[in-house]
Formats: structure tokens, C-alpha cells, sequence
């Protein structure tokens, strides 16, 4: 252990989640971004090949608190929990990823008496995000004047809405007797509707982010947290888009150029054949398919598409001045 400790010093600690789809996820945008790493049987610190960082392996419940605290300077975990861990103030969001999209909603018996969250108001809900349950039910209770703030003590009067800690299996507190209501979070709702459970209200929408603390403890880090940060933003980047490039004539960019219009703006490059340009765009992978379409209908040929692995896309994430990494190239 004294000689892991010793062979940590000095590098960059970037929080990874232990288990579960986040850490699925987060290995394969890991290696996307070339960070290469070996990691040891049930051993949740290991030391990355081509960089000075040490990846070290939290739940993704703890990461944003250990990120906000400064024990380590980047990590990886849901937006949710960095709301629920109420580490906001030392947490700072990065970059969104692109997986891990949820939703934590507010769910009742879709047979029961109960239909809607005003109708939930002052009654029992368990949740394991008891404090964004909490806020989410204290400011319905005011609005529907079940509490009031005491002007001389600042404290809440009234009977509001109880809101319990459940750590598990959730979804089973109304079918036996401990809630009217729960608060949980919701990816494809089949748990919740095999539990015969509905949503009737959405608190917050959710993915996985990276995050940084939001002062670094160690200035000289800085250029290496923005050089992984550029790539990782270069990885997501080049899951989302693809390149398009087609032929056409010079006349019909006007028209071309407002199917694909690109990040910033499409590269235009000019061709033997008089007349005819060749043109280049980014474009998201999920409106290929149409784009493709437009362009054909609106006079372009010779249109194909080039997959992504990695690339560079402006970004700026909050920190100190450095030798940039991520400048933008032209055009696309």
C-alpha cells in the first residue's frame, strides 16, 4: 500500500465509477481518449501507462464529494448526485458524456387513489435521493400552502409532505404499506411498471459528466486536466457526429450549406470539374440518414459518409489560462 502511495504522488487522481453501466461506459470513453491502464483483481487504484494520472475507482455516489473536497481532480458521475450530495459549489461541470440519461420521477400505484403530485402533497414518499425529494416536495407544499416559512425563525410551519430514506428496492414501498409515493430514478420504467407503478411527475433529468473540483489544489495538473478533458470532449464529439462530404455545384451552396451547416461552418474546397465544389460538414449521426436525403433532392452527388473515432472540438472548460490543447481546426 506504502508503495502504491509513493508511486501516486505527483499525478492527476481521476475518479472512476466501480460498477454498473457508468463504469462500463466510462472505460470504453477512456479508451477512446487513449488513456491506457491495466487494472489489477478487486484493486480500485491503478496508474494509467501513457499519462501521470492515477485512476482510482468510488462509487459514483461518493465521486462527487471526493472531487469537491479536492482528494482527487477529476471524476466521473451523474448529475443527480452531485445535486444530491449537495457539492455544487465545489464541483465543476466539465462535459456532458452522452450516457447514463435518466430520469428521476416521482411514481405512484397507477391503480391507486393517487393521480397526481398535488394530490401526493402532505402524504408519505421514501426515495433514496431523499434530498432532492425533499426540495422538490417543500417547494410543492408551499406553493399549495401545506407549509409556510415562520418570518421570525426562517423555519418551515406546517404539515408537509414526509420524505423517508429507502436505500433499495424502492419501487416495493407502496405495494407494502411504507409510502404513498416514491421518488426514483427512471431509465426505461420497466422496473416500475412490473411494480405496477407509474410516473406522474419528472423532479430532474440526468447523464453522466465530468466533473472537476473546483479549485485545484495543484495549478501544475491544469494543463493535463485540460488535455484529457479535450479528448474525452473529442471522443463524445465523435460518438454524436459523423462527416458528411458530397459534390455539387458552386451555384447550389446557398441552399446545401443550410442542410449541414456544420459546428462552426462547412469546409469548401474547389474541384477540377468547373463549377463544382466539394463540400464537408460534421453532422449529427441521428439525422444522417435525412440529410442525406436533402442533399440528394436539393442537387448534390458523390455523397458519403465518414465515421468518427476521435477528434478536436472547441471547448472551454472554466480553467486557468494554459498552453491550449483543444484549439478548433478549420471549417467542419
Amino acid at each position: 500500500m506504502e508503495l502504491l502511495a509513493e508511486s501516486m504522488k505527483g499525478r492527476m487522481l481521476f475518479a472512476i465509477p466501480k460498477k454498473g453501466r457508468l463504469y462500463t461506459k466510462s472505460l470504453e470513453m477512456l479508451e477512446g481518449a487513449d488513456v491506457k491502464f491495466t487494472r489489477s483483481h478487486r484493486l480500485d487504484v491503478c496508474l494509467v501507462q501513457n499519462h501521470p494520472i492515477a485512476l482510482v475507482f468510488l462509487p459514483a455516489s461518493d465521486i462527487p464529494r471526493f472531487v469537491a473536497h479536492g482528494n482527487v481532480d477529476m471524476g466521473i458521475t451523474g448529475q443527480d448526485t452531485i445535486l444530491e450530495s449537495n457539492t455544487q459549489d465545489g464541483v465543476t461541470e466539465l462535459l456532458k458524456l452522452g450516457f447514463g440519461g435518466c430520469k428521476l420521477q416521482v411514481q405512484v400505484p397507477e391503480k391507486g387513489p393517487i393521480q397526481s403530485v398535488e394530490q401526493l402533497a402532505g402524504k408519505r414518499v421514501v426515495s433514496s435521493y431523499t434530498t432532492l425529494a425533499r426540495d422538490y416536495f417543500r417547494e410543492l407544499d408551499l406553493r399549495l400552502g401545506l407549509i409556510k416559512k415562520d418570518e421570525k425563525t426562517g423555519e418551515d410551519v406546517g404539515q408537509g409532505t414526509r420524505v423517508e430514506y429507502v436505500g433499495g428496492s424502492v419501487e416495493a414501498a407502496c405495494a407494502l404499506g411504507l409510502a404513498d409515493g416514491i421518488v426514483d430514478l427512471v431509465e426505461s420504467g420497466e422496473t416500475m411498471r412490473a411494480a405496477g407503478l407509474h410516473a406522474i411527475s419528472t423532479v430532474m433529468t440526468t447523464e453522466a459528466v465530468l466533473i472537476k473540483s473546483t479549485n485545484v489544489k495543484h495549478p501544475d495538473l491544469v494543463p493535463l486536466i485540460k488535455r484529457i478533458a479535450s479528448r474525452i470532449a473529442g471522443f463524445v464529439a465523435s460518438n454524436k457526429y459523423v462527416i458528411c462530404q458530397y459534390n455539387v455545384p458552386r451555384e447550389l451552396l446557398p441552399v446545401v450549406t443550410k442542410i449541414t451547416p456544420g459546428r462552426r461552418a462547412p469546409t469548401i474546397s474547389s474541384i477540377e470539374d468547373d463549377g463544382w465544389v466539394a463540400v464537408s460538414a460534421m453532422v449529427e449521426k441521428k439525422i444522417v440518414a435525412n440529410v442525406m436525403d436533402q442533399l440528394v433532392e436539393a442537387g448534390a452527388e458523390d455523397t458519403f459518409i465518414i465515421a468518427l473515432q476521435n477528434c478536436r472540438v472547441e471547448t472551454r472548460f472554466g480553467l486557468p489560462d494554459s498552453p491550449s490543447v483543444d484549439e478548433p481546426g478549420p471549417g467542419i
